[in-house]
This record gives C-alpha cells, structure tokens and sequence, in this order.
C-alpha cells in the first residue's frame, strides 16, 4: 500500500505552563527542561468524534477519495465518552462511511499497528482504498491534581487515507506484557452481585522504566526494520517518532547517531496525544512539504502495554 492522504484536527483550547501553574504546583521551568512541552491542545467543547471527523475529512480531500470508496476504515481510541459503539462506528456514521470498521486500542503505537493491519488486507486483495484515523483525549485520562502526568498530554486527531503499492518497506511489532508500567483503571456498572472492590484509578506512568523502555525498544526495531529491508540509517530521509517527551525522542536519536534536521517535531506545543501523535505529526509535515516521492519515511511509536511498533515506508 501506499499513503496518498492525511489529515489532522486539534481543540481550540491551548493550555501553557503558564496556565498550569495558576493551580498545580509546577512552571514552565519545571515542565519544559524535562518533557520538551511549553503547551497542548486540550478538549473544552468539542467532542472527540467530531475531532476525528475533521480529520478524516481532511485526509479524504488531501487524497481525493470519497467515502464510498473506502472499503476499509480502522479508528484508534484508548478512551472516550462512548463505551458501545466504538468510536470508529461513531466516526463512520458522520463521515457518511459504508465499509466494515475496525476499532483497535493499542495505546501510542496505534497507528503503526493499524498500518500493519491494512497493510494485510492489502495483502490479500480485499481492498483498494482504506482510512485510518486516530482520535484520543487522553487529557480526560489523568488527574489534573498530579503534576507528573497531566502536563504531558494533549487532545487531537490524525488521519490518513491508503491505496494500492509498493511503499511499505518494513514493519516491526513488539509486546513486552507489563500493564503495572502505564495504566487507568475504572469501574464498571455494578450489579447486584458483585463483590470486589472497584476503585476509580486516573491514568498511572512509571516514568523512569516506560522511558528505558521506549528508548531502547524503538532503538532495536528500527535497526532491525533498516537491516531487514536493506536501508543504510543515512538514507533514512524522516523519522517520524511518538511525540511522548522530548527527552525521550533525543534519547533515541542520539543513540542512532542521526542528524537533529531528520527528527520532525511538534511536541513543544501539542504534548503526547497518544496514537493520533504519529499521524498529527505526519499531516503538518506533509502540508508543510517536508516530504518529495521517494523519501524514506521512519515511524516509531511505544506506549501502554507495553507495547512499541516501527515502520519504513516510501512516500
């Protein structure tokens, strides 16, 4: 397959360090020597289908398709209002989609995991044109009382639209089960014969081993993907790497040895958005120009599960 389409869509509200401060005990010179975040987008008013929607449409424009002709439509949620039906159901209903939709939670690599799922239909002849969109709010995750984990995130949506080709190189997903590293926990509607306790957890990071752990895993698998494929690390063009801290992202680049003009980036003023940060990140490099045909593209996402994926495609 190949990518032909993205789009994107952010909340209006923009929260700095600044604004966290008036009620956390924080500032931006505590934040930002250690995430790389001055500011985010936060959900208000909005609802995240309708975040996802303009993305999706967005991307439908960019790649000149029409809703009936997506066969396929993947949505990557962690969380949001609705528990039945998925969000992707929700999504398809406004964009005026037709074809089967698959919704999958695979936290901040979703999208890479969603690729590869595509990348199989493809595969096997079952489509011709296929939307992935990744809509998250994870700010409605944490509690905002906690310094170290509410300044890290920020709400929005990515998207992009798939066709047939040639320009997946390579992918790469790894799981290393250990749910006690990231993780949110909240009751279901009791019935009148439940017994255990159920208490209302916001969402829990280590932030020390979930570091170790995306820094080196994203390391192995992008080495692993460019040997496979064949592809040198210099004629990497773009690496495209989960916005989670800036710390983290420079951590893998130096260990990679690669030039800082090949690491794009947004985290400063978007914070982690989870699965949508790959493909947010995609669209404003894309309608920026960044990228010409034949460039090679990196991806690299690492999250809750712990879960962590690598791609090589060809734009």
């Amino acid at each position: 397959m190949r990518i032909i389409g993205t789009g994107s869509a952010l909340p209006r509200k923009v929260v700095t360090n600044d604004d966290l401060s008036a009620f956390l005990d924080t500032s931006d010179e505590w934040i930002f020597p250690r995430t790389g975040i001055r500011s985010r987008h936060v959900i208000s008013d909005e609802k995240l289908e309708d975040l996802a929607v303009d993305a999706a449409r967005k991307a439908l424009t960019d790649a000149g398709r029409l809703p009936e002709e997506i066969d396929l439509f993947l949505c990557s949620n962690v969380v949001n209002e609705y528990l039945t039906p998925g969000l992707g159901c929700i999504v398809a209903a406004k964009v005026g989609l037709n074809c089967p939709c698959i919704d999958i939670n695979c936290a901040c690599p979703g999208f890479i995991y969603s690729m590869d799922i595509v990348e199989t239909y493809f595969m096997a002849g079952k489509v011709k044109n296929v939307l992935v969109v990744c809509a998250e709010e994870p700010t409605r995750m944490t509690s905002w009382q906690d310094r170290s984990t509410c300044v890290l995130f920020g709400d929005g949506a990515g998207a992009a639209v798939f066709t047939e080709g040639n320009n997946v190189k390579g992918i790469r997903l790894n799981a290393q089960p250990d749910p006690d590293k990231i993780w949110q926990f909240r009751p279901l509607q009791p019935t009148p014969y439940v017994t255990k306790t159920e208490t209302d957890v916001p969402l829990q990071m280590n932030g020390r081993e979930v570091f170790r752990f995306a820094v080196t895993t994203s390391v192995r698998d992008i080495q692993e993907v460019l040997g496979r494929c064949g592809v040198k690390l210099e004629e990497v063009d773009h690496f495209l790497i989960h916005q989670a801290n800036m710390r983290i992202v420079e951590g893998i680049r130096n260990r990679l040895g690669v030039p800082e003009d090949k690491f794009a980036t947004n985290i400063v003023d978007h914070g982690n958005s989870s699965s949508a940060s790959c493909p947010i990140l995609l669209d404003e490099c894309n309608r920026r120009g960044l990228f010409k045909p034949g460039d090679k593209l990196v991806f690299s996402a690492f999250g809750a599960g712990l879960l962590s994926a690598v791609a090589l495609i060809e734009w």
